[in-house]
């Protein structure tokens, strides 16, 4: 039972009454996260107690959060959406969803994926109000790492290959494998504000000179995206800074080629979220280290400084401190002659 109002799940027992509270959301190591996820209260009651329910269902239902980082498109796949294919694709949309820290835009973001998942309307805790009654529930989702699936520890065995399948079939995308696109197509993701490309007209002109069609994707584009995952399916190679826009990395058709532009200070970082996830999918994976003088904090500090020759002290001082120099706080102006290498290098792996 599910008494919306009070965000608290009844689970029949003849045991004493237990109270246990949980954040639906996979992120729970992350303070700031949840701080943004309203707990769920579960309490068991006794199995003979009469019970009250405005609505009943046939199917259980399993409830999440859509608060944490979700406004962030690595953190929504890698703490929502995965995490959702990992603990319901194998109900076969024979479930319900009540989403709490309901977010309208979200919901609408991530329709094709929720439907396809779930064959009922997701409900809203702050909304509806109403005492739900289940034959089973699920409260939160299973994590196994960023951007994975752990096919021995799910129902059925999925793995990534199963995932992307869900999603071609979700957004109705027709390329599967990089072979079936005739004229190479590069993606590029633009960012406007931080580790941005200085020179990124000329990397551009750089990808048509090799014979490249080239699609600038810019927040804008990247925005409604049953559009921009029908773009990413017909694409080639994807080139970007290291950044949640990598995550579309989920929509390129099988043999891609993901190119990530590693930041100074962010080799951790690339790999873990990123490069070591691009095998799993289907996706070649090239990586293109900048050097310091590549970078704006090259001029900003001073080719001596800790900054620029040992990042490891900065990390040292703190998350804090390190975000904000290197992920928030340089931009880069790339080196095209070993960029075009970079470049070349993916197109082999394409048979050019």
């Amino acid at each position: 039972m599910l008494d919306n109002n009070a965000l608290t799940a009844y689970i029949k027992s003849s045991q004493v009454q237990v109270k246990h509270m949980v954040q639906p959301y996979a992120r729970k190591e992350d303070e700031r996260a949840m701080k943004q996820v309203t707990p769920v209260q579960i309490l068991t009651r006794n199995a003979s107690s009469p019970v009250f329910c405005h609505f009943n269902h046939d199917v259980p239902v399993v409830v999440f959060s859509s608060g944490g980082y979700t406004g962030n498109l690595f953190h929504a796949f890698n703490e929502v959406i995965i995490p959702l294919f990992i603990t319901c694709y194998h109900f076969r949309s024979h479930l319900q969803f009540v989403i709490t820290d309901f977010k309208p835009w979200w919901v609408k973001k991530y329709n094709k994926i929720l439907t396809h998942l779930s064959n009922f309307e997701v409900i809203n805790p702050a909304k509806d109000g109403s005492v739900h009654c289940f034959p089973g529930a699920v409260v939160g989702l299973k994590y196994h790492d960023n951007l994975a699936l752990y096919p021995t520890e799910i129902p059925g065995g999925y793995s990534m290959f199963d995932f992307k399948h869900f999603l071609r079939k979700s957004y109705n995308l027709k390329i599967k494998n990089v072979s079936d696109i005739i004229k190479p197509k590069l993606i590029l993701i633009s960012r406007p504000k931080t580790r941005t490309f200085m020179n990124e007209k000329e990397m551009v002109d750089t990808m048509e000179e090799l014979g490249f069609q080239v699609v600038v994707a810019t927040p804008n584009r990247m925005s409604n995206l049953d559009k921009f995952a029908e773009e990413l399916n017909s694409c080639s190679v994807m080139v970007g800074a290291h950044g949640a826009g990598l995550t579309n990395a989920v929509f390129l058709p099988a043999g891609a080629v993901m190119v990530q532009v590693v930041p100074l200070g962010l080799d951790w970082a690339s790999t873990k979220y990123f490069g070591g996830p691009a095998s799993e999918m289907e996706v070649h994976y090239v990586e293109y280290k900048i050097e310091p003088e590549e970078s704006s904090l090259f001029k900003e500090y001073g080719p001596d400084h800790p900054v620029i020759v040992d990042p490891k002290s900065i990390f040292l001082k703190g998350y804090d401190a390190a975000r904000a120099t290197y992920v928030d706080g340089q931009n880069m102006k790339i080196n095209l002659v070993k960029f075009r290498e970079i470049l070349l290098k993916a197109m082999t792996f394409l048979g050019h």
